[in-house]
């Protein structure tokens, strides 16, 4: 048997972990808990979980679980990864861990204590076709600018009803925390952490971003941008551009199809074919390796500060109109 793994909440994100899990070896998902045990004994049923449990505190003193998977509200994943951490547990928190630094360093201050690992959890950076991309940079030449988009939409209803938890301003919902925060991660893969940015926002729900776009400025007068929604229609991509040449991914987060197009400034176009897996299941032998303290997670402390720290300015900035530095 590999890593014990227990879902902690019943979130729809739970199928698509569970679906890469059963494509490894490294780990096996046990249970699942929930604050109602009915909900918890339905989704296990549905993803042929063997066990729920009524209660997140059962999944912590849980003696056959080693690691937990959070895929709470935003506004809940520090303070259950926390409780996590302190029981013993290995945490694999899904994205974002946070909208501000504060609370990251507190989480991982936790990992530390507790001698555990802590991963947040942005799959698709796990995924070869993000591997293939960093190795194709240098074609590009000298970095100039990065674009992303992610958006979808959200039908009428969703987008008017009380409670939906992308929505709530209570629990930390929005556009940039749902989406944006892939685009962010993008940016930041390819040209490092912001030096300054500037954040626009269109509100709705309860007082969330409905829409949202920001523009980084990065070292070496390198510029990117990125825009997210959740109504709008379904877009998803990452261009990179340089003095030599451009690269460009047009399914960079799910890499259902993991193709990288390579536009040379004089030549044809090439496109360059990834091998395809689950970015789940990569998610997970990471995951699994950090815990046999193979190596560490790829997304550990220092990327998430960095990718809370950018968010955090980024809602300043919407918040104030003016550009945030630092």
């Amino acid at each position: 048997m590999g890593l014990r793994l227990g879902l902690l909440s019943t979130a729809r994100i739970n199928e698509q972990l569970v679906g890469g899990a059963r494509l490894v070896d490294e780990v096996d998902v046990v249970a699942v808990a929930s604050r109602d045990l009915s909900r918890a004994s339905e989704q296990a049923a549905a993803l042929g979980v063997e066990r729920a449990l009524g209660s997140y505190e059962e999944l912590l003193e849980d003696p056959d679980v080693d690691a937990v998977y959070i895929s709470l509200p935003n506004s809940m994943h520090v303070e259950w990864s926390i409780r996590a951490l302190e029981a013993g547990k290995h945490v694999l928190c899904e994205k974002p861990l946070a909208r501000s630094v504060e609370p990251v360093e507190r989480a991982f201050d936790a990992a530390s204590a507790a001698g555990r690992v802590l991963a947040e959890g942005f799959m698709w950076r796990h995924h070869p076709q993000a591997d293939r991309l960093v190795e194709l940079l240098p074609r590009v030449g000298e970095l100039r600018v990065v674009r992303a988009q992610f958006s979808f939409a959200l039908d009428a209803d969703t987008l008017g009803a009380a409670g939906n938890i992308r929505l709530s301003g209570e629990l930390e919902g929005g556009a940039l925390m749902d989406v944006g925060c892939y685009c962010v991660s993008a940016a930041r893969l390819v040209a490092g952490d912001p030096v300054a940015v500037t954040g626009q926002q269109v509100t709705g729900g309860a007082g969330v971003d409905v829409r949202f776009t920001g523009t980084l400025s990065f070292p070496g007068d390198v510029l990117g941008h990125f825009d997210c929604g959740v109504d709008t229609a379904d877009r998803s991509e990452l261009e990179v551009v340089g003095s030599e040449g451009a690269l460009l991914l047009s399914d960079p987060f799910h890499a259902a199809e993991p193709v990288i197009d390579v536009w040379p400034a004089d030549g044809s176009p090439e496109r360059v074919e990834v091998e395809r897996d689950n970015p789940y299941a990569c998610e997970l032998r990471d995951f699994a390796a950090a815990v046999a303290g193979e190596r560490t997670p790829r997304l550990g402390r220092e990327d998430a500060m960095g990718q809370a720290r950018t968010i955090a300015a980024l809602y300043e900035s919407a918040a104030s109109g003016a550009r945030v530095t630092g």
